[in-house]
């Protein structure tokens, strides 16, 4: 299936094929994804934000990420924990975000966990979980491209022990990939040739 290789972008590079089709992709693939993402409140974004796309389309959450970002008061840990319940209802009623009650509630609580944690925790817990990039093949196609892993299954258990929530393996795994953990571009993208990740 010729769709599951690198495939040239518009500037006749090889890009991994879920990339090429809008210019929003093409950047977020280009500029973000699989870039290392260190600090406790990029992290939180990160993870509200697959959060919210659990079972939704990637790019629905990207073209809102302005509307999350304003929401959400630019994910700062500390600000969102003090959210009052005016807040949630402004929430639910936001249409530039995802009004999933569910997914809302949980990254309030969540950002009510992490406000009690130290600084560089979030951070610290994350990326202790990511695998040794040396012992893991390039993806050669998107079929080489796993959805769960034992290091995504046991960051999503330790994160849950911790009291966070809508934080599955998959979409843990979602997270490391997004966060630069793990380097999943294929074999002959031009990010991944060009990638200086973990």
């Amino acid at each position: 299936m010729t769709s599951a290789i690198a495939l040239a972008g518009p500037d006749g590079l090889p890009r991994c094929p879920w990339a090429l089709s809008t210019e929003d992709y093409v950047a977020y693939h280009d500029e973000e994804w699989g870039r290392p993402v260190h600090g406790d409140d990029a992290l939180f974004e990160r993870l509200s934000l697959e959060a919210f796309q659990s079972g939704l389309s990637w790019i629905t959450i990207l073209r809102r990420r302005p509307g999350f970002r304003d929401a959400f008061a630019g994910f700062r840990i500390e600000k969102v924990a003090a959210f009052t319940e005016e807040d949630r209802e402004r929430l639910l009623e936001d249409a530039g975000i995802i009004r999933n009650r569910a997914k809302i509630d949980a990254t309030l609580a969540n950002a009510r966990v992490l406000a009690d944690w130290s600084e560089g925790d979030l951070d610290a817990l994350i990326w202790s979980h990511a695998p040794d990039s040396a012992a893991r093949p390039a993806p050669r196609t998107l079929a080489d491209v796993p959805a769960v892993t034992p290091e995504s299954t046991a960051l999503s258990k330790a994160l849950k022990k911790s009291g966070l929530r809508f934080v599955g393996p998959t979409t843990a795994y979602a997270l490391m990939q997004a966060c630069g953990l793990v380097n999943d571009h294929l074999e002959t993208c031009v990010s991944r040739n060009g990638h200086t990740g973990a």
